[in-house]
């Protein structure tokens, strides 16, 4: 006899109403999977309240979308604001009918014991599952090393919870983390008077664009966004690329000689005085090589196929090394610096304690296959490099939500397949 429950039952369980989550929602639609979506907020709540006020996209609109819905709210080749990507989403839930519930927070997931599915525990009381997909994206967990103490008379924030300028106290700010969002946080800050110390650690910095195309077009036509797997030794390398003020190159140089101090990784603080690693020179420089690597590439390209795109060459020219990197400074006492705040713009961890199943290593991190977990019935999708380059990009999480809806629909098939001759009750 079939188990009765006294709580909602759905076949599969959709947790985080982001990008993921709508992608996931809309190839689940497409195969006839019934399914539900929950948000513990708003739609893409993490655009809205969790990023400073003056992010765009780091992609244009052109590519920065999923295929089937175009931006309304930015030119094709802008990169849109923050808002404006949120209000994308909300639109095409709305478009799509996606079934989703904002305002339900997913506090645990356990799996039934002698029985196929989930219990899972919400603000808004439980629910069975037959399937769960955790799709709350790759930014859960804010990492703030511990590095300087929290006693020490210094603000410290998370680029997280950075919104502008004004938010800080009077003084200095020594931004730690040169990724996208570390320098453009930075760059913001210098511009509006303040005085800046940017910690630079290993990164890419490809040119925003190159004989006419964008970044994002020569990363599809060299075939890098589908790399499968990073290269050795850069799984932890960030990419410095901007589309603020309607998009240009991270230039690091450029930064230090209008005014902008740079240091190397940010080592450790003592009585006041914080250390960096004697690495900025190398870590521009491996920058440089990323970034010369593209342009060699796009030109080899344009040659081998004949295109008629227009020549660059001052895109290969480098301002001279400023002083901060040819004298470069090792350690700071941030009073006398008058430093009064520190940005940490060093990323995120992973955060599924409310996942209780046993779908993950000794770090905390997913065991899965393109998004299929070891653990039967649990998928992930949205996080970076789930299948390949482009995985935590809204364009990439499209493709990968469909394999993971095609993986289901087959799962769901084989499970409701019974033989000639026996009662369907005592399948699966």
């Amino acid at each position: 006899m079939p188990v009765e429950t006294p709580f909602e039952v759905i076949d599969t369980l959709v947790v985080g109403g982001g990008q993921a989550g709508l992608a996931m929602s809309s190839h689940l639609t497409q195969k006839g999977v019934p399914h539900l979506v929950l948000e513990r907020s708003r739609i893409a709540e993490r655009w809205r309240s969790e990023r400073w006020d003056s992010l765009v996209a780091n992609g244009p609109a052109w590519h920065d979308r999923f295929p089937d819905f175009d931006f309304t709210g930015a030119p094709a080749d802008a990169f849109a604001p923050k808002e404006t990507i949120a209000d994308y989403f909300a639109a095409y839930a709305e478009k799509t009918g996606t079934p989703i519930r904002c305002g339900v927070e997913v506090t645990s997931v356990k799996r039934n014991a002698g029985r196929p599915g989930f219990r899972v525990e919400t603000s808004k009381g439980p629910i069975e599952a037959r399937r769960v997909v955790a799709a709350t994206g790759p930014f859960q967990k804010p990492i703030i090393p511990p590095i300087v103490p929290e006693a020490a008379r210094v603000m410290q924030i998370h680029s997280n919870a950075y919104r502008n300028p004004g938010q800080l106290p009077e003084g200095a700010v020594l931004v730690v983390g040169a990724g996208s969002s570390g320098a453009q946080i930075a760059d913001e800050l210098l511009q509006s008077g303040r005085k800046v110390f940017l910690s630079v650690g290993p990164h890419d910095r490809p040119p925003r664009a190159y004989r006419g195309r964008d970044f994002v077009w020569w990363l599809g036509v060299l075939g890098k966004w589908d790399a499968a797997a990073p290269s050795p030794g850069t799984e932890h390398v960030t990419i410095a690329v901007s589309g603020a003020e309607g998009g240009k190159t991270i230039d690091f140089r450029r930064l230090a000689h209008q005014g902008m101090t740079l240091v190397g990784r940010t080592e450790s603080y003592k009585n006041g005085v914080i250390s960096f690693a004697s690495d900025l020179a190398a870590n521009i420089a491996g920058g440089d090589a990323n970034y010369l690597s593209v342009l060699d590439e796009a030109d080899a390209f344009i040659a081998r196929n004949g295109l008629d795109l227009p020549e660059e060459p001052e895109a290969r020219r480098m301002d001279p090394d400023p002083d901060c990197v040819t004298k470069p400074i090792l350690s700071l006492d941030l009073a006398k610096a008058g430093v009064t705040s520190i940005i940490w713009a060093t990323g995120y961890a992973f955060d599924f304690g409310w996942l209780k199943v046993d779908a993950f290593d000794e770090r905390g991190r997913p065991r899965h296959q393109r998004g299929v977990s070891v653990e039967p019935g649990v998928y992930f999708v949205g996080l970076p490099w789930l299948s390949r380059r482009g995985s935590a990009f809204i364009w990439g999480v499209w493709h990968d939500a469909k394999f993971l809806a095609d993986q289901i629909a087959i799962q769901r098939a084989y499970q409701a397949y019974t033989p000639s001759g026996v009662d369907p009750a005592a399948g699966l």
